[in-house]
């Protein structure tokens, strides 16, 4: 017994001593200077948090409406994204969605592909936990051919093995693979369905015929909750992590200045070793942090800058943080180039309450791509696809033929509330009866859209 209470009292001393070296270091910043840390750790975290909201979804909780599959298993979507998902915002409506969350500790894992129609896009974008979209394959990069491709985690040193085309590696121990099947009309999906079931996915162990490895650490989850990322637990979620994200050179400086507020990886934030002060302090600071966000996102028209690879975005946080706010998983401007409608020509907000707005193509000026582009409507208030008595969520190029243009070529869309009229319902994008804005996707762009010489048509109010 009296061993018991010793060991007893020593890790409450244990305890007692970390908390205040805690406090210790933190009481070494002023409340300004903690703000100004917590601001910037909060935009750095924002995307990697909302990242873990799809990934507590989609592979930990089965409970959930959204979840997919476990770790390490590919779900394929049995049709396009509807306003039913909720998941994650600004969705495509385009491309049946495949899905992998890659659990990469253990080993690294073999992707498998099938020979796909060479008129077909298709696209499998890699996406770390930063959310930096740091490989692709697919039509733009490697072809339409059959192939096998290795996924591999920061801690494997292994190489290329026989019959693997290329070697991917990430950053972090988890990795989100979004898999874009292009859909030509709803009569195509049973043949996206044949190619959903060639892609496929085994452990390296597995393709080279050799023993498992040791299974990795069972991993405690934390249940994500909408409400517990709007206190000082946000940083909770970013500490659990930071643990899977070995710290790369071009964070050094950043990672050390967040661990002066207890920004550790694997370690609790525990936001209550703070003074009434420290935590007003932070709290300010991720309010900050949010505004910069909101603010930075609220006046993009294009997301040409705000995904990619680390290289390209150069560190800029904040870009990241807006691209994870406007639709986190955007693609990169070389596979698909964004452009987003706000306002009209006279610099007011969307609204289908009470408007309706036309959208011109000139004859010849239609999205210049190599692949594909699409027109989507999403509710200014939830970022998610309108629900409609036509369930048409956008337009596309696939739907042209089927699309009625003026007497001089010219392509109109009609965007409204209520049905144009039977004649005009074939261009009808229908809106909801709230703030509104919308999304032009150009798959595979062409050089006209890349270097700028292709002009983005206004929206127009019709009185």
């Amino acid at each position: 017994m009296q061993k018991l209470m010793l060991c007893t009292g020593l890790m409450l001393a244990l305890i007692v001593m970390a908390v205040a070296a805690h406090a210790q270091d933190t009481n070494n910043l002023s409340p300004e200077e903690a703000e100004a840390i917590a601001k910037e750790a909060f935009i750095y975290g924002y995307p990697m948090v909302e990242n873990y909201k799809t990934m507590y979804g989609y592979a930990v909780d089965k409970d959930s409406s959204q979840y997919k599959a476990p770790f390490n298993q590919i779900y394929n979507a049995p049709g396009v994204y509807t306003p039913q998902d909720t998941t994650i915002v600004t969705p495509n409506s385009d491309t049946p969605y495949s899905f992998l969350w890659a659990d990469l500790r253990a080993e690294p894992l073999v992707l498998g592909l099938p020979q796909i129609e060479k008129d077909r896009y298709y696209s499998l974008q890699f996406i770390d936990l930063y959310t930096y979209n740091f490989a692709y394959v697919g039509t733009a990069t490697t072809g339409n051919g059959e192939g096998k491709f290795l996924l591999a985690g920061p801690n494997w040193k292994g190489e290329k093995p026989e019959g693997v085309k290329e070697v991917i590696r990430a950053d972090t121990d988890f990795v989100f693979v979004g898999y874009r099947t292009q859909l030509f009309n709803p009569e195509d999906l049973d043949n996206v369905k044949k190619i959903q079931a060639g892609y496929t996915v085994q452990p390296l162990s597995q393709f080279l015929d050799e023993p498992s490895p040791p299974a990795p650490p069972k991993i405690d989850f934390p249940p994500y909750s909408p409400d517990k990322v709007k206190t000082l637990e946000f940083f909770d979620y970013l500490n659990f992590l930071l643990q899977f994200c070995p710290t790369v050179t071009g964070d050094k400086e950043a990672r050390a200045n967040f661990a002066e507020i207890g920004i550790a990886p694997g370690k609790p934030f525990n936001s209550d070793s703070f003074s009434e002060n420290m935590k007003k302090a932070l709290e300010s600071g991720t309010a900050a942090g949010l505004k910069a966000i909101n603010e930075k996102a609220a006046t993009e028209k294009s997301s040409a800058d705000l995904f990619g690879t680390r290289k390209f975005m150069k560190n800029n946080y904040l870009n990241r943080a807006a691209g994870a706010k406007m639709g986190i998983y955007g693609n990169s401007k070389s596979e698909a180039f964004y452009f987003v409608w706000l306002t009209d020509s006279d610099g007011n907000k969307l609204n289908g309450q009470g408007n309706r707005y036309t959208l011109t193509f000139d004859k010849g000026k239609l999205p210049p791509v190599n692949a594909f582009w699409s027109v989507t409507m999403y509710n200014g208030k939830t970022q998610l696809l309108v629900a409609n008595p036509i369930k048409r969520y956008l337009i596309n190029s696939p739907m042209l033929p089927d699309l009625k243009r003026d007497a001089d070529g010219n392509l109109t869309i009609y965007i409204q509330k209520d049905s144009p009229g039977k004649d005009k319902e074939s261009n009808w994008l229908p809106a909801p009866d709230g703030p509104i804005y919308m999304v032009l996707r150009c798959y595979w762009p062409k050089e006209g859209i890349l270097d700028g010489d292709w002009k983005l048509p206004p929206v127009e109010r019709v009185d």
